[in-house]
C-alpha cells in the first residue's frame, strides 16, 4: 500500500509543477498567520465560514505543511489531496458569490490562481513527484 502511495514516474518536468504549487501553498500559508485579520481567521469570519480562529490556523497550517511536502517530493500525492481540498472549497466559498453578482468572466478572473492551483495540485495526484522527489528515491529504496 505505501509503495503505491508513494509511487511516481520518473519525468524530469514534474519538479516545475511542484515547485509552484509548493511554493504558493507554503507562502499562503506562512501570510495567513502574517496577516489573519486580513488573509486568514478575518478573511474566513468575513465570508460566513464557522469557527475562523480555528479554520484560519488549521487551514494555513495545513497549506505551510503541504506546501513543504510538495516542494521536497515527499508524500506528493498526500499533499495533494489536502490542498486540492482546500482549493475547492475556496473556490466554492469565494468564487460562486462573484459568479453570482459580477457574472462569468469576473468570476474567472477572480479565480485564475485558484484553478492554476487546483489542477497543478491534481497533476501531482495523478503523476506523483517525479524523478527529483523523495517520494521517487524511498520508492527505489523499497524495492
Amino acid at each position: 500500500m505505501f509503495q503505491k502511495f508513494i509511487h511516481t514516474d520518473n519525468s524530469k518536468t514534474s519538479i516545475l509543477i511542484r515547485l509552484m504549487v509548493g511554493a504558493v501553498f507554503l507562502s499562503e500559508g506562512i501570510q495567513k498567520f502574517l496577516f489573519s485579520e486580513t488573509l486568514g481567521a478575518g478573511r474566513f469570519e468575513k465570508i460566513g465560514l464557522p469557527s475562523p480562529e480555528f479554520l484560519g490556523s488549521f487551514v494555513g497550517t495545513a497549506e505551510i505543511l503541504c506546501g513543504a511536502l510538495l516542494l521536497l517530493g515527499l508524500f506528493t500525492r498526500f499533499g495533494s489531496i489536502l490542498l486540492i481540498i482546500i482549493m475547492v472549497v475556496a473556490i466554492a466559498t469565494t468564487k460562486t458569490e462573484v459568479l453570482a453578482t459580477e457574472g462569468f468572466w469576473r468570476m474567472l478572473h477572480g479565480s485564475r490562481t485558484d484553478w492554476a492551483m487546483l489542477l497543478g495540485g491534481v497533476f501531482l495526484l495523478i503523476k506523483g513527484g517525479g524523478r527529483w522527489s523523495i517520494d521517487n528515491k524511498l520508492m527505489k529504496n523499497g524495492k
